[in-house]
């Protein structure tokens, strides 16, 4: 059981103006088996609070805390935090020229667990993974992300996820240029890769469409650094019906 705590979180990034405020005070609570809906319009710092999470050096958390099992992760280097248990699906994956998957993959897993993976049990499990995702084997031998789809980067993203098996894992607009088919295949990936090992989603979206195949147990709407409001799954259907504009006008008065 893994519980990962955030309080009073602000966060600022560097501009030619001098800092900028973008997460403004955020409470959120995740804990192993539950799956959290981040959603919210763009520039609401929904992809900013998956990084600042994550450790990148972009951001600077000007106050508030962020705990992993009581563990400060915010004094955690980003090498320590995925060892921690922690794992973001990024948004934009980067190719990484001349790094084979397979290479990739079992040197992160060594890395994660302190030693190298039985190679025969290893092989087995990236395969059937890779099936799962409907990977073709060859893309194990490819340079990672490099010249692969947007739909293929999202699988590997998930593949890694499966593979890592991380504590709590935070998914920052895995859905992003997926088509209909590649949508339902990762979002089996994530709901396959939480029925066995209970890991604790945090997913961020503009869209309720993965919420169709992804259920969430919370949904939590951000608006201008903020969480706005919070709810169950329904929620996020009022969300698909109305859109986001009582939040921002609530915003802009404010």
């Amino acid at each position: 059981m893994s519980t990962l705590e955030i309080r009073d979180l602000h966060v600022s990034v560097e501009t030619k103006e001098g800092p900028k405020p973008i997460l403004r005070g955020v409470d959120l609570t995740i804990n192993s088996g539950e799956t959290h809906a981040i959603m919210g319009p763009n520039g609401s710092g929904k992809s900013t609070l998956a990084y600042s999470i994550a450790g990148h050096p972009k951001y600077t958390i000007t106050s508030g805390t962020v705990t992993l099992d009581g563990e400060d992760v915010l004094a955690m280097t980003v090498d320590e935090r995925a060892r921690a248990g922690m794992f973001l699906a990024m948004q934009y994956p980067v190719e990484v020229p001349g790094v084979s998957v397979s290479n990739f993959l079992r040197t992160a897993k060594t890395a994660i667990d302190g030693e190298a993976p039985a190679l025969r049990t290893w092989v087995k499990d990236v395969k059937g993974a890779m099936e799962n995702l409907r990977m073709d084997s060859s893309f194990a031998e490819r340079s990672v992300n490099e010249g692969f789809s947007g739909g293929e980067k999202k699988r590997h993203e998930i593949l890694q996820m499966e593979l890592l098996k991380p504590s709590i894992a935070i998914l920052d607009e895995t859905d992003s240029g997926l088509d209909v088919d590649a949508l339902r295949i990762v979002s089996e990936g994530v709901n396959r890769a939480k029925a066995n090992t209970d890991v604790g989603v945090l997913l961020i979206t503009h869209y309720t469409r993965i919420l169709r195949y992804i259920k969430p147990d919370f949904v939590h709407v951000f608006v201008d650094g903020r969480i706005a409001e919070e709810g169950g799954p329904e929620l996020a259907d009022r969300l698909e019906n109305e859109g986001y504009d009582r939040f921002l006008t609530g915003a802009a008065t404010a």
